[in-house]
């Protein structure tokens, strides 16, 4: 039986949720729609926040329950893409909330200006921003003629 409607969301763990969703909202302008705080110990249990048309949840380490963030298990080996109309702009955002530069903004053959940072919780995003169309068949071609160069 195939499913009527497929979503893939992501489910951010951190130390200090609190703080991250701050984070998220001033460098990329996400949307809290709400948060459950555990009343045992004032952690984030669970919380939703909109980055434009997508959802994800964000919580706190909850060990016990295999929830660990990047910092406990070392890094993350997911890097998070949003997509911008501004990649400079939504860069010198990031940075201002206290994220860290990975990879400045530049130009790419396929057709996007790509930038990547460091969030203060250990999750890498990489802001992309369509600079040109570009078909998959000339994309190979570039990267042939890049790689051979």
């Amino acid at each position: 039986m195939e499913p009527t409607t497929l979503r893939v969301s992501a489910h951010f763990i951190t130390r200090n949720a609190a703080e991250a969703i701050d984070f998220y909202k001033k460098a990329f302008g996400a949307e809290e729609i709400f948060r459950m705080t555990d009343p045992s110990d004032g952690r984030v249990g669970h919380a939703e926040l909109r980055f434009g048309e997508t959802v994800m949840m964000i919580a706190d380490e909850y060990p016990d329950f295999g929830a660990v963030s990047p910092d406990t298990v070392g890094g993350s080996p997911v890097t998070f893409r949003l997509d911008t109309n501004a990649t400079d702009a939504m860069v010198e955002r990031a940075l201002a909330a206290g994220a860290t530069l990975l990879r400045a903004a530049a130009d790419q053959s396929f057709g996007e200006r790509i930038a990547q940072v460091l969030d203060p919780y250990g999750h890498r995003w990489t802001l992309s921003q369509k600079i040109e169309e570009v078909a998959p068949a000339e994309m190979q071609r570039r990267w042939e003629a890049e790689t051979s160069a």
